[in-house]
């Protein structure tokens, strides 16, 4: 082989040499930085972790998990608007009244309201859950203990109590059921728009606030609100009973001030909730029950509701009646 051979063959096995390490290399360089992003991905999971368990921590403390030594009072808040996407939705505060009642260092409930009202379904959920808990523990009274206001879906809740106490400024009443929209049919046609609206069903289109409101189907929403304005008195009068004064506006959808509620038997009394503590159930240890969602549970609550919402409102969805 000569030397020109000899200097060919040793480029080429340079080259090759050369490649390799660069290989060699880059593979090293590609292990750290998947390291080091795994590392990175691992503490930022660590991290959420811990958010969670700190925000779960105060829960962890009420409820069922809660131990006391001594018999206590159990408190469960109402705030807010009543509805499904809400801390004041039924399975919240039907879950807490479950946990307090289960606990047997309870000696009492104290619902503390503080609501304009909401969804007449979920106000019925817990009315119908309240009654149920006190009929399989007849031992454990509970009372309802109106704040700022217990107003149409909140005072629902509240009758289902054995007491009600309020003060004398709260807002109390307001039992009455609606169902609110509006028409524009009126300026369309002063704007020279033309309403397109396809349906599939003489009625699927009721309510729709850009065509004219038609008297049968008027006339049918009204009928169904007045059933469920019927079911609101029913369960007035179930849970008040005598003590309810005969007044024809009472069930006008009007309120009154927890002083004038007292004289019209839509409450027993004044107090606060450690009034109720101490003074009727003689416990004045309270422990709180409210149940709220995490982070991680409103965030999948707001995606599943987003989406919801999206789909009822493609396919004419979404007026519900309310009781506020």
């Amino acid at each position: 082989m000569d030397d020109l051979e000899q200097e060919r063959v040793k480029r080429k096995d340079g080259w090759e040499r050369e490649l390799l390490e660069k290989l060699a290399m880059a593979s090293i360089i590609e292990q750290r930085r998947s390291r080091r992003w795994g590392i990175f991905f691992k503490l930022l999971t660590f991290a959420y972790l811990v958010i969670l368990l700190l925000l779960w921590l105060p829960d962890s403390l009420t409820g069922d998990a809660m131990t006391t030594a001594k018999e206590h009072t159990a408190l469960v808040e109402i705030n807010g608007v009543i509805a499904d996407d809400s801390d004041a939705s039924a399975d919240n505060v039907v879950t807490a009244l479950r946990s307090a009642y289960k606990d047997k260092k309870t000696k009492g409930v104290v619902l503390r309201i503080n609501s304009p009202g909401g969804s007449a379904v979920q106000a019925g959920y817990i009315n119908d859950e309240i009654k149920r808990l006190k009929a399989k523990h007849p031992k454990i009274p509970v009372y309802a203990v109106v704040t700022d206001m217990a107003a149409s879906g909140g005072y629902y809740i509240a009758v289902a109590a054995d007491e009600i106490y309020v003060d004398k400024a709260s807002i109390v009443g307001s039992i009455g059921v609606l169902m609110s929209t509006f028409g524009f049919e009126r300026g369309m046609e002063k704007l020279g728009v033309e309403r397109r609206l396809l349906t599939a069903g003489e009625h699927k289109g009721i309510l729709d606030p850009f065509s004219p409101l038609k008297s049968e189907e008027k006339q049918h929403v009204q009928e169904m609100l007045d059933q469920v304005h019927r079911q609101f008195i029913q369960a007035v009068k179930d849970g008040r009973g005598e003590r309810l004064k005969e007044q024809d506006d009472i069930f006008s959808g009007l309120f009154w001030s927890g002083e004038e509620s007292i004289k019209l038997g839509l409450a027993d009394g004044l107090g606060s909730s450690s009034y109720v503590a101490r003074e009727l159930i003689g416990a004045e240890n309270m422990v709180d029950y409210t149940r709220s969602e995490d982070l991680l549970e409103r965030f999948a609550r707001r995606i599943g509701a987003g989406a919801a919402a999206f789909v009822s409102s493609r396919a004419g969805l979404g007026i519900d009646p309310a009781i506020r």
